[in-house]
């Protein structure tokens, strides 16, 4: 069991910027691809950002592209999301997950075993 807590969501101006992290527990996550997810009301749950094992590889979104940032600390099991120039279409609910099955930094949902309970972002314009 992996359990994953994110914290530094809050309010924020457009073209500010956040640091999101999330903390793991239980197992080691350093060999596992973990990813961010966001949930705007009324909206599917979409891909942010994928990061390798190793932290050599990321994938984003085109939408984050040049805005958003992934990284991981494995001697902290932690991965962080730094988020700049937000808008307010960036406004959700984010959510960090891991792939403990697979090496491939894949943006669908249903790939990605263990997750967070969330934390919110909110951009006012």
């Amino acid at each position: 069991q992996v359990q994953l807590v994110e914290s530094g969501g809050g309010l924020v101006q457009a073209g500010g910027s956040l640091r999101l992290s999330c903390a793991a527990s239980g197992r080691t996550i350093s060999s596992y691809v973990m990813g961010w997810f966001r949930q705007a009301p009324g909206k599917e749950r979409e891909f942010v950002a994928a990061i390798s094992w190793n932290g050599a590889i990321t994938r984003y979104t085109d939408s984050v592209k040049g805005r958003f940032t992934i990284s991981r600390d494995n001697a902290r099991n932690t991965v962080a999301l730094q988020m700049n120039s937000l808008k307010p279409e960036d406004t959700a609910v984010y959510y960090c997950a891991t792939n403990t099955n697979g090496w491939v930094l894949t943006p669908r949902a249903g790939d990605y075993d263990y997750w967070g309970q969330g934390t919110q972002v909110t951009v006012s314009s």
